[in-house]
C-alpha cells in the first residue's frame, strides 16, 4: 500500500505544480507584461520557461494521452464567433465589438494564419517611412500595435500612434466583418491567403504551440471547416464578409496574400496611397523594403512573436515558412476537399480565386506533409 502512495503523491505534485507554472505564466504575460520587457528582460523569461518544461517533461510527455485536446474544452463562442480561450475572452470580445474607431485607427483583419503579422509590419514601416527600426529600438510589434479582441500585448487605450503624415494607430484583429467595428473616417485592410495555404499554416501553428497536445490533421480539417468551431469563423465566412464589406465601402481594402509575395515594391506604394501618405522617397522605399523582408522579420522573430512564451512552447515564432504554395504541405484529398467546400460556400459571390494564382488549381502531389 505504501508503494502505491507514494507514486499516487509524486503524481499529484507534479500535477499541482504543472498548474502552478501555467497559472504563473498567465499572469506574467497579461497586457504588456511580457512584450513590454526589455529583450534581455524576455530572453530571461523564456530561458526560466525552458528550465521548467524540463523539469515537468514527463508530465509534459504524460498528460496528452490521457488528456487529448479538444477543440470546444478550449474555445468559448461569442455571437455565435468561436474563439481561443486564453488568448482571448468572451470580455475581451464584447470590449472589441463595442470599440469606436477614430480617424487615426488603422485596421489590419485576416483570418488567423493569413499574414496579419507581416501587414502590420508593412503599414508601420510606411507609417514610420522606414525610420524607426523596432529593433535598433528595442521594441516589440506586440508593444506598438495592439490586438483588438486579445488579452495580450498593448491595451488599445494606450496604444501608440505611429508615424507623422498623420500619427495612425495600428489595429490587429480577426474578428469577422459582423463582429468588426466600422467607422468611414477609419481604414480596414483586410488581407486573404489561398484557404489550403491558411489551413497547413494554422495545422503548423496549433503543432508548433500544442505539441503533444496537437489534435490529428483529420481533426485539424473538421475544425477548419466547421462554423460551430473554427476560431473566429471558418474562411469562407470570413472572407465573404469582409469581401461585401470592401465591396460598400472605399475605405476598405482587400488585398491578397499572394500580391504581396509577388510584388513587395507595389504593395508598399499602394499602402502609402491607402493611408494618403506623401509617396515613399527611392531610399525611404529601400529601407521598408529591408525591415519589411521576410527575411528580416525572420531574423528578428523575437519582435513578433504573435503569443507570448508558455510552458509547452518556451520559444514560440511567428514563422514557419511564408511560402506562397503551402497548400503543397496538405494530403491532396484533403487540400480539394477544403478547396471545393471553400468553392461552394463564396459560389454566389464575384469572388476573384484566380488572384491566388496557380493554387486555385491545387495542383497537389499525392501526399502532402504538413510541416
Amino acid at each position: 500500500m505504501r508503494m502505491v502512495v507514494v507514486p499516487a503523491a509524486l503524481l499529484g505534485g507534479g500535477f499541482f505544480y504543472f498548474w502552478l507554472v501555467v497559472a504563473w505564466g498567465d499572469r506574467s504575460t497579461a497586457g504588456l507584461k511580457y512584450y513590454g520587457r526589455t529583450p534581455p528582460q524576455r530572453r530571461r523569461y523564456r530561458r526560466l520557461l525552458s528550465f521548467q518544461r524540463v523539469l515537468l517533461a514527463p508530465l509534459v510527455w504524460f498528460l496528452p494521452r490521457v488528456l487529448p485536446f479538444r477543440f470546444a474544452s478550449a474555445s468559448f463562442h461569442f455571437r455565435g464567433v468561436a474563439a481561443p480561450q486564453g488568448t482571448c475572452s468572451p470580455h475581451s470580445f464584447a470590449r472589441a465589438a463595442s470599440f469606436q474607431p477614430s480617424p487615426a485607427d488603422v485596421f489590419v483583419a485576416t483570418p488567423m494564419r493569413c499574414g496579419t503579422t507581416w501587414m502590420q509590419q508593412l503599414l508601420y514601416e510606411v507609417l514610420t517611412r522606414g525610420q524607426q527600426d523596432l529593433a535598433a529600438l528595442g521594441r516589440t510589434l506586440c508593444e506598438v500595435s495592439p490586438w483588438l479582441e486579445s488579452l495580450r500585448g498593448v491595451p488599445i487605450e494606450v496604444a501608440p500612434r505611429v508615424g507623422r503624415d498623420p500619427p495612425r494607430r495600428i489595429i490587429k484583429t480577426h474578428l469577422p466583418a459582423r463582429l468588426c467595428p466600422y467607422a468611414l473616417a477609419a481604414s480596414q485592410i483586410y488581407v486573404v491567403r489561398h484557404p489550403v495555404s491558411c489551413f497547413a499554416s494554422c495545422v503548423s501553428f496549433l503543432r508548433m504551440n500544442l505539441q503533444g497536445f496537437a489534435p490529428r490533421l483529420e481533426d485539424a480539417e473538421a475544425w477548419f471547416c466547421s462554423p460551430q468551431s473554427m476560431w473566429w469563423g471558418t474562411w469562407p465566412e470570413h472572407v465573404r464578409g469582409w469581401w461585401e464589406r470592401a465591396r460598400d465601402n472605399d475605405n476598405v481594402e482587400f488585398v491578397f496574400f499572394e500580391d504581396i509575395k509577388r510584388d513587395l515594391p507595389g504593395t508598399i506604394r499602394r499602402l502609402a496611397q491607402v493611408l494618403a501618405i506623401p509617396p515613399l522617397t527611392p531610399l525611404e522605399l529601400a529601407q521598408v523594403l529591408d525591415h519589411g523582408s521576410y527575411a528580416w522579420m525572420q531574423t528578428h522573430a523575437d519582435l513578433f512573436e504573435v503569443q507570448p512564451p508558455h510552458l509547452l512552447q518556451p520559444h514560440p515564432t511567428c514563422f514557419v515558412s511564408g511560402r506562397m504554395n503551402r497548400y503543397e504541405d496538405v494530403p491532396a484529398d484533403m487540400g480539394q476537399r477544403i478547396l471545393d467546400w471553400c468553392h461552394a460556400e463564396l459560389a454566389d459571390i464575384d469572388f476573384p480565386w484566380e488572384r491566388f494564382g496557380d493554387g486555385d488549381s491545387l495542383r497537389l502531389g499525392p501526399t502532402g506533409d504538413v510541416r
